[in-house]
């Protein structure tokens, strides 16, 4: 008697609860909330965002830092192991992995798998604290660390800006200029520039000739610094308003560093005559970026998170239609990637097949659903519900 009544009342609660029942002695609110779940689905169907590769939490981390002139053992002995057992310290840390060299310690920082995901920036910005907390441990002279990890970062959209006849500096301040404008596109997070080559100035100065004169080269960098050091000379202050005093003589031009005097051995020379001094590009140069067989510089833009792919292609396209119109003669912007249109494509053709499976499931189901005693007399209705339970799924889906 105790196993039936206990039994009985999970079928007593199925009976209560009768989904399709209380939907068929209900017609109109399920017909009203049918019409609401399409239309709601619908509406958020046109606000879901599209890209071609879903979001990912990338769980490591570069550190890097730099000594100049130490060696392999310095480096891992002086920097590697304190800034090691410092990240040992970090929350969900999986596994450090680090490797030294003269001159640069490198870290690889993975953390579990299963961290939780809103978790991982909170663990970067740890990571950056407690290494900033030790850093007055670390020897004079070290440079950095420097940290890295947005590896997650995808460039959807890639423009190349080039001109025949213009420098690279000149290149630079345009490419400036276009990505301040490209960053006020709507769901642009990043736009970073690639096939930069910076500018250096080259003081090469004969090892021979300084011999022959009785000059210590390290008397040449030494007044080459003390020239263009940058030093804290006081204030002036007036009745209404204080003034900053500088030290003028820096370095503003090739020309100037050519014609800087120098005085040793109770003789003036000027730097141009002890060496060569001429202005060019980074040896051995930055990675390159080359379009339809010429070097370029390159924009490549990624967006922020959840956003449209497909709106940000249409954004960009209107705001670029202005920047070419603004640039100078001579100077071109190309695109070289796009991925908006690769991601439209995909979803026209998503949509195309999910549309004929749907139109194939819809008819077989009131072709098997609603045939009727008479071979020649279809009933609808079972092919009906069914019709509506699949785009209803859909709907609740996208909802």
């Amino acid at each position: 008697m105790s196993g039936a009544s206990h039994n009985s009342a999970p079928e007593k609660f199925s009976e209560r609860f009768n989904l399709s029942r209380i939907a068929i002695q209900n017609p109109a609110i399920t017909l009203y909330m049918l019409i609401v779940l399409l239309i709601a689905g619908s509406a958020a169907y046109f606000q879901l965002g599209q890209d071609e590769d879903p979001p990912f939490t990338y769980r490591i981390m570069v550190i890097r830092a730099f000594w100049p002139g130490a060696t392999a053992m310095q480096m891992a002995q002086q920097v590697s192991d304190p800034m090691e057992k410092t990240l040992q310290e970090t929350p969900y840390v999986y596994r450090i992995r680090s490797y030294s060299k003269p001159g640069e310690t490198t870290f690889f920082l993975e953390v579990s798998d299963s961290t939780p995901p809103e978790q991982v920036p909170h663990l970067w910005y740890t990571v950056r604290k407690k290494i900033g907390d030790m850093r007055n441990r670390l020897p004079e002279g070290v440079q950095g660390p420097v940290y890295n990890d947005e590896f997650g970062d995808v460039y959807g959209v890639i423009y190349a800006l080039s001109g025949d006849g213009f420098s690279q500096a000149e290149l630079r301040d345009h490419a400036d200029l276009i990505r301040q404008q490209l960053l006020q596109v709507p769901n642009v997070a990043k736009v970073e520039l690639l096939g930069v080559q910076e500018e250096k100035v080259y003081v090469e100065i004969s090892q021979r000739k300084l011999a022959r004169l009785g000059i210590d080269f390290r008397q040449v960098i030494h007044a080459l610094n003390a020239q263009n050091a940058v030093a804290y000379t006081g204030e002036m202050h007036t009745p209404s308003d204080t003034l900053q005093l500088r030290i003028g003589g820096q370095f503003d031009s090739v020309d100037t560093l050519r014609n800087l005097p120098l005085r040793f051995n109770n003789r003036t020379f000027r730097l141009g005559d002890l060496g060569t001094i001429v202005r060019g590009s980074v040896d051995p140069p930055a990675p390159k970026v080359r379009h339809n067989g010429r070097e370029v510089m390159a924009l490549a833009i990624s967006m922020a998170k959840g956003g449209d792919i497909i709106k940000l292609g249409e954004n960009l396209k209107k705001a670029t239609v202005d920047l070419r119109q603004r640039l100078p003669a001579g100077i071109e912007l190309e695109q070289m990637q796009d991925q908006p249109a690769a991601v439209s494509q995909s979803v026209h053709e998503f949509l195309r097949v999910l549309a004929e499976a749907l139109i194939i499931v819809l008819g077989v189901s009131f072709l098997a659903l609603g045939l009727h005693k008479n071979p020649w007399r279809i009933d609808t209705r079972p092919g009906l519900v069914v019709a509506l339970s699949i785009p209803t799924v859909l709907a609740a889906t996208f909802l």
